[in-house]
């Protein structure tokens, strides 16, 4: 394949899931498919298919482009060199949490039919590319708080499942809050930052 022909490809899947993720943010995962993601493209639902089986495999390469722009936040803050503390860490942390509000919302919602319904090497891309998350982000603990393998693995274990709580705590539907106000379940208004921020001081 040529450089060219593999830019094409890559710019392509880029229009696929940048329309994905648009319709993401208004309709419900089981109301989106290939013919409705086509009409955000400038493909054809058949066309489609040359860059992506499934519609969960678009949903698996927006997480996966999710992740590596997490990533790249992750990074920046191993790479201050101001002394951070734990509540500045948490900070830190929090603020690029906020920025994957797509990230949290399809790890709660719909991250197992996704990876069912996926073929097996997109899956490891995806993997290899969490795997470089979990990594950095014990990177971030043992640079700014110098902090044991043991106290990092056991904040890694804490932080990585919290994480598929977070959206649905900070987006519950109209809904879910018509019902807890019913049966008097409180609830408050919280947002991704908040949840991030004040888990993490508890667990630094």
């Amino acid at each position: 394949m040529s450089v060219e022909n593999k830019e094409t490809i890559d710019k392509r899947r880029e229009e696929i899931m940048d329309a994905c993720e648009r319709l993401y943010e208004t309709m419900g995962f089981q109301s989106i498919n290939i013919k409705v993601i086509s009409t955000e493209t400038s493909f054809s639902r058949p066309s489609i298919y040359n860059y992506f089986q499934t519609k969960e495999e678009i949903f698996l390469g927006l997480l996966t482009r999710e992740y590596m722009k997490w990533n790249d936040a992750l990074r920046n803050i191993i790479g201050r060199n101001d002394d951070m503390d734990k509540d500045a860490l948490a900070r830190a942390i929090a603020k690029c949490m906020e920025e994957r509000k797509t990230l949290l919302k399809i790890s709660a919602m719909n991250l197992y039919e996704i990876e069912e319904n996926s073929r097996a090497e997109l899956l490891v891309e995806y993997k290899k590319v969490f795997k470089d998350s979990v990594e950095l982000f014990d990177e971030c603990l043992k640079k700014h708080l110098g902090m044991s393998d043991q106290k990092r693995e056991q904040i890694r274990y804490a932080f990585f499942p919290y994480m598929y709580g977070i959206y649905p705590y900070s987006y519950p539907t109209d809904k879910q809050i018509s019902v807890m106000d019913e049966v008097k379940l409180s609830h408050m208004d919280v947002t991704i930052n908040e949840m991030t921020y004040q888990f993490l001081k508890l667990i630094l």
